[in-house]
């Protein structure tokens, strides 16, 4: 049976039997222009609680540009963000309201030169709560362990190696205030997380993913990345982006069986199919 498409002719694989009635977020009808440049065309996401999406496609796509409207960064021209169910504005994301807190690792880490490894994962503490210094870093200890770092707290940035970076970003992206009023299910936004790291490190980041799920410091994540490995690994479901527009989602145990050309040519690494090099990631 072929997906389901929606209105706007964008295909969104069905849901699990036992999903809740309402996604835990959702993205509807979305576009995104840059100048005279269309990055998104009527996208259609949606995340159920426990779920882990993996959004594929050449750099240009619009992938990390759908993480940056999810965590409030970006707006849509037109479209509308849900979370559980609600319609959504910039503000309210950033402010944790309606039950779900996002965090964001980034591509290149974007960890602050000038701080400390603990001023880093603390910073929005520092900048924002009322818990002490001490009580910060106790928290920030926490993260580390949980992300498999110890006693690297006074290090900087420049004296981390790239997998090291990656799981310190990873340690910010969980870092919650304890003493907020009201508790929130977390969703983490992983912008190409093992791009450029070895095998090795690779493995021990997607295993970490895996880790934070299964511990519940995150209830469900979206991963963009070019990695099959990661793909694999880390994702139930799966998003093949193209030209702005969902080429086809599906689960990730049946990609090798899909009769579809951008899925047959992503994973193949072909040069003949409806897949052509663009020029800029967006």
């Amino acid at each position: 049976m072929e997906p389901a498409k929606s209105p706007n002719n964008s295909i969104i694989a069905a849901p699990k039997s036992g999903d809740v009635v309402n996604p835990l977020l959702e993205l509807r009808r979305i576009h995104k222009t840059f100048g005279t440049n269309t990055v998104l065309n009527g996208v259609d996401v949606t995340l159920h609680s426990g779920e882990a999406i993996a959004i594929i496609g050449p750099s240009g796509t619009g992938k990390s540009t759908i993480l940056r409207l999810i965590c409030g960064l970006l707006a849509p021209d037109q479209g509308e963000v849900y979370i559980n169910g609600n319609s959504v504005t910039n503000e309210e994301i950033q402010e944790a309201n309606y039950g779900l807190s996002i965090g964001m690792v980034f591509q290149n880490a974007a960890l602050f030169d000038s701080l400390t490894v603990a001023e880093n994962i603390g910073f929005s503490l520092f900048e924002h709560s009322r818990l002490s210094r001490r009580d910060i870093y106790r928290l920030v200890e926490q993260k580390l362990a949980m992300v498999g770092l110890e006693n690297i707290c006074d290090r900087y940035p420049s004296q981390l190696s790239g997998g090291m970076r990656k799981r310190v970003s990873f340690a910010r992206a969980i870092m919650d205030d304890p003493t907020a009023k009201t508790k929130t299910k977390k969703v983490l936004l992983y912008d190409e997380p093992t791009a450029g790291l070895d095998p090795v490190a690779s493995t021990i980041i997607e295993d970490l993913m895996r880790s934070l799920r299964e511990q519940q410091v995150c209830d469900s994540y979206i991963v963009v990345t070019h990695q099959d490995s990661t793909i694999r690994r880390t994702s139930d479901r799966l998003i093949v982006l193209y030209r702005g527009s969902v080429r086809y989602a599906g689960n990730v145990s049946t990609i090798d069986d899909v009769d579809n050309p951008y899925v047959r040519q992503f994973f193949s690494g072909s040069t003949d199919g409806p897949i052509q090099l663009l020029s800029k990631e967006v």
